[in-house]
């Protein structure tokens, strides 16, 4: 949050955080899809394995370092939240400026896998793994993300191809470039989460919701900045294995790390939590239809995710 006097400052450190998003995720995009062709490589496996990692950097920062905190509404709310920002935000946002393709190889292995982690989520909290015996439940989703990264390594390893004659550039820089892009997209994210957070906590608004819904699409705009850069420029892969990606992130690492440290609380949440795999579930229609997120998909899931928004700020006083 921004020092007490200094709040004007929240809007300039807004913009300024938009401008290094963009800058970041042009170069993040352009290396990602550079480094894929050189290494024989399918831009997919480099988009979930890499890129899915650096862009979930703002949410570990912060869920983690909520949960050593003992802020268990931060560090969970921010996961499940950013979670499902990024299957129905971000790619309700990419498909609308540019319908995505689907790989194949998602609906096979990604999307299967991004559903039994949201499983594994909810079973866990209704066991109460995550909170009376939570040290437990983290180490079992510490070793389940261990097996997932084993996994698509042996993926990547499989899908080695030769290099094509196509100008590259060098390996070295390519991957300077990712890393750049890395750091400037987790920098121009934290910006905006100050500024946002800021903002939000002069209007009053309850931690909790801050945390599922302003912090939550703060700490997904890498993925939002680099998925809709990507699907701008085409690169359909980029866009949906870096959401995939973080999501499996998200869940298994994340809160993995977050639930060595305090219960996390995850039965009081189990409501939003069902939420997520709802909508994980929702997806698989939507990729299926033509192998393509249209236009009109990108508007239902923007609306879908409005909704999800007015019940985080509203819903549980309504219905109660």
């Amino acid at each position: 949050m921004i020092p007490s006097g200094l709040e004007l400052l929240a809007i300039p450190i807004f913009i300024s955080g938009v401008l290094i998003l963009y800058k970041g995720s042009n170069i993040l995009v352009d290396g990602t899809s550079k480094t894929a062709a050189k290494l024989g490589v399918s831009t997919l496996i480099i988009s979930v394995l890499l890129v899915g990692f650096g862009t979930s950097a703002p949410e570990l920062a912060i869920s983690v370092g909520a949960a050593i905190q003992k802020d268990s509404g931060i560090s969970l709310g921010n996961v499940i939240g950013s979670c499902i920002a990024n299957l129905l935000l971000i790619l309700g946002l990419s498909a609308i400026i540019r319908p995505i393709k689907i790989n194949k190889g998602i609906l096979k292995r990604e999307m299967p896998i991004v559903l039994g982690v949201a499983f594994v989520l909810l079973i866990s909290s209704y066991a109460s793994l995550l909170d009376n015996l939570h040290l437990f439940g983290g180490i079992i989703f510490l070793i389940l993300f261990i097996m997932f990264i084993f996994y698509f390594i042996q993926c990547a390893n499989k899908e080695k191809r030769k290099e094509k004659s196509i100008n590259t550039g060098k390996t070295g820089k390519n991957i300077l470039f990712i890393i750049i892009g890395i750091i400037a997209v987790i920098i121009g994210a934290e910006l905006l989460i100050i500024s946002s957070v800021t903002i939000a906590e002069l209007l009053s608004i309850p931690t909790f919701i801050i945390a599922l819904s302003i912090v939550a699409v703060g700490t997904s705009l890498p993925e939002l900045a680099v998925s809709v850069t990507a699907a701008y420029k085409g690169e359909s892969d980029i866009a949906v294995g870096n959401v995939l990606g973080s999501n499996i992130f998200n869940i298994l690492l994340i809160l993995g790390i977050a639930a060595l440290f305090i219960p996390l609380n995850a039965v009081a949440s189990l409501d939003h939590i069902i939420i997520l795999v709802v909508v994980t579930l929702v997806m698989f229609p939507i990729l299926y239809t033509g192998h393509t997120i249209s236009r009109k998909e990108g508007v239902f899931m923007l609306v879908f995710y409005g909704i999800f928004i007015w019940y985080a700020f509203f819903g549980y006083t309504y219905f109660i």
